[in-house]
C-alpha cells in the first residue's frame, strides 16, 4: 500500500487502463483474519468476494462461508490463506487464497486484500467510529478475552473467566474500532446470530461503513486524516494491489458508494455431510450437487453478477 502520492494521484485521476478487469468489473477477494494474539492467527475467516463495476459504477459484496471444503486441499476454504503462506509452492497465501475462490465462484480474482482484524481496530478509531445498522438485538454471553485462551481459571470445569458478556440493540449504532470488532467477532449470539452466514452478513456491515467513512468528502478533504489512515492501512492490511490500482478503485469505490449490494449465499446450495474422517471429522460444507462440483455455486455466482 505504498507510494503516497501515487495513491493519491490516480484517485484523483484514475488510470483505468492498467486495471486488471473481466467483463468490465474488477474483482477483489476481502480476507479477514484474527492475527496475532488470537488463536487461528491465519485462518481467514471473513472472506469477501467484492465485485466493482466499471460500467455502471456499482459494487457487489458476497460473503463467502469458511467452512466450504476444499478437496484438493483436505482443508476449509478459510484455510488457503494459511495454507499458502506455510507451502513456498503455492505461491503466497493471497495468491492461493485467489486460486481456491476462483474456482469455487467460477470468477477470475484479480486483487485480494487481507485485513487483520487487530489492527482494523485502529483504522475505524482513525476515521472516528462508524454508524451500523443492527439488524437484531443479541446477547453472546461467551464472547472470548483476547489473552486469556489458556486460562484455566482456578479449576472452574466451565472456563467461565475466559469469556465476558456482550450486547447489542436493533438500530443504527454509533462503534468505536473495539465495539466494531466484537460485533463482528460474535459467534455466540442468541436471536440467530450464532451462525457463519449471520457473522458474515454483520462483518459486511463493518466493511461497508468503514469504506464509505473513509471515502467521505469530510475525509477525504482531511490530508492530515487521510494520512493517518493510510498509516493504519499499511500496519494492518495485506495487498497485492499496487498505488496506482489502489488509488483508482479507491476512486471507483467513492462513485459507486450508493449503490453498493451485500448478499451471501443461499443456504440451499450447500449441505452439511456427517462428521466423519473423509472431512477430518470437522463441520464443512460442501455442493449440493456434490463435493468439489461448483457448476451450480458458479452459475449462481454469474446471476448475482451480471
Amino acid at each position: 500500500m505504498g507510494g503516497y502520492q501515487e495513491v493519491v494521484k490516480s484517485f484523483l485521476f484514475p488510470q483505468y487502463s492498467g486495471i486488471k478487469s473481466e467483463n468490465g468489473r474488477v474483482n477483489i477477494l476481502i480476507l479477514g483474519k484474527s492475527g496475532k494474539g488470537h488463536e487461528g492467527a491465519d485462518l481467514t475467516d471473513t472472506m469477501i468476494f467484492a465485485s466493482l463495476s466499471l460500467k455502471d459504477h456499482s459494487a457487489t459484496l458476497i460473503s463467502i462461508p469458511r467452512d466450504i471444503w476444499i478437496p484438493e486441499i483436505r482443508a476449509k476454504v478459510n484455510s488457503a490463506y494459511y495454507w499458502g503462506n506455510i507451502q513456498s509452492e503455492r505461491g503466497g497465501g493471497l495468491n492461493f487464497a485467489k486460486q481456491i475462490v476462483a474456482k469455487v465462484t467460477g470468477r477470475t480474482v484479480s486483487y485480494a486484500l487481507s485485513i487483520d482484524f487487530s489492527g482494523f481496530q485502529g483504522i475505524i478509531d482513525t476515521i472516528g467510529g462508524i454508524d451500523v445498522s443492527i439488524d437484531n438485538s443479541f446477547t453472546d454471553t461467551k464472547y472470548p478475552i483476547a489473552g486469556r485462551e489458556d486460562d484455566n481459571c482456578g479449576g472452574d470445569p466451565t472456563f467461565a473467566c475466559r469469556y465476558e458478556t456482550i450486547h447489542f440493540n436493533k438500530g443504527v449504532t454509533r462503534m468505536d474500532g473495539a465495539t466494531a470488532l466484537e460485533f463482528a467477532r460474535s459467534r455466540e449470539g442468541d436471536n440467530g446470530e450464532n451462525t457463519d452466514f449471520a457473522r458474515s452478513v454483520r462483518q459486511q456491515k463493518i466493511i461497508s461503513a468503514v469504506s464509505k467513512k473513509s471515502l467521505s468528502f469530510g475525509t477525504i478533504i482531511n490530508p492530515i486524516k487521510d494520512y493517518k489512515i493510510l498509516l493504519a492501512v499499511k500496519s494492518s492490511v495485506e495487498t497485492d494491489l499496487d498505488p496506482v490500482a489502489t488509488g483508482t478503485l479507491a476512486k471507483t469505490v467513492l462513485v459507486s458508494r450508493n449503490n453498493i449490494k451485500s448478499q451471501t449465499f443461499p443456504t440451499d446450495l450447500f449441505i452439511n455431510p456427517p462428521i466423519t474422517s473423509v472431512y477430518d471429522r470437522q463441520y464443512v460444507l460442501i455442493p449440493m450437487i456434490g463435493n468439489g462440483k461448483w457448476e451450480e455455486i458458479n452459475r449462481w455466482f454469474t446471476n448475482a453478477l451480471d
